[in-house]
Formats: C-alpha cells, structure tokens, sequence
C-alpha cells in the first residue's frame, strides 16, 4: 500500500507541478524513504528533514524553544510548527510533519502509538492527533508512513 501511494503521489504532484517535503520524528525518514524509492521522484522531492531531537527541530525547522518547552514534542503545536519550517526551509508546496511515541512504552498522558501530524501548504496548515495503539514500534511507524502519506496525496489533491 506505501508504495501505491508514493508512487500515486509523484504522479499527482508532478501532473500539478508542485514539490513535496517532510519533517519526521517518531518515523526517522520512512516517508522520504517511501517518495524517493519510487524512480523518477527527483521531480518532486528535493529534501527531507529527520528532527528526531529536539534541538534537531529547533536548529533545521525553527520550533522555537519555548514550543517544545510547554508543549512536548508530540503535540499538534510542535508538528505545526515542524511543518511550516519544513515548507520554508524547502521551499516546496507541500510539507507533513510527524511527531509521536512509537514505542515502546510512553506515559499516562502520551500513550504508545499516539502520532501528531501536520500539514502545512502556502493555504495554511492543520494538524491531528491519531491514536494508533500499542502495536508495536514497527507497526506504529509504518502506520504512521501511510498516514502521512495520505495526509500527502489529500494535500495535493487540494491545491
């Protein structure tokens, strides 16, 4: 299915003539790692930012401080802000960012599998907490690689 919608992704985004980017966490670049496995990506897809630290989102995308201070790093207010700084930074038309707990563990107040993500287009951006259980580090991610992906191809579809 990740490659499906890779592949429909830089078909869609090359028929409009847009660029796509993305700034990752919990993920560790499975989303760039998913667009650019598909020959021909090159079209769309210039850079990518893996912001697993804080000072990594800070540093490469700009989230202030202060941000992740009273927020946390899994939160809509950070992956908004990971996403606007990715869309800058790259100067593309489209950036995802995701933030979340893959696991194991997390805490009462940030359960394993709860994954933050943001889209952020020059229409603005919106964002969304899913909740996709304690399945395991590796299903999170790779649940989280589709979901970001589909948050991708809706993206474009809109512009």
């Amino acid at each position: 299915m990740t490659q499906e919608l890779a592949a429909a992704i830089l078909d869609l985004a090359r028929a409009k003539g847009l660029t796509v980017t993305c700034a990752e966490s919990c993920t560790g670049g499975m989303v760039a790692a998913a667009l650019t496995d598909i020959a021909g990506s090159s079209a769309i897809f210039e850079r990518g930012f893996v912001t697993y630290s804080n000072a990594a989102k800070t540093d490469m995308l700009g989230v202030p401080a202060a941000l992740l201070d009273a927020h946390g790093a899994v939160s809509e207010e950070v992956a908004q802000a990971m996403a606007r700084g990715a869309l800058t930074a790259a100067r593309a038309d489209v950036a995802v960012a995701i933030s979340g707990i893959a696991g194991p563990g997390g805490s009462e107040f940030k359960p394993e599998g709860r994954v933050c993500y943001s889209v952020s287009t020059p229409r603005g951006t919106t964002s969304e907490t899913v909740e996709h259980g304690a399945q395991g580090r590796a299903e999170v991610r790779a649940a989280a690689t589709r979901h970001a992906l589909v948050l991708i191809q809706e993206a474009l579809n809109a512009l």
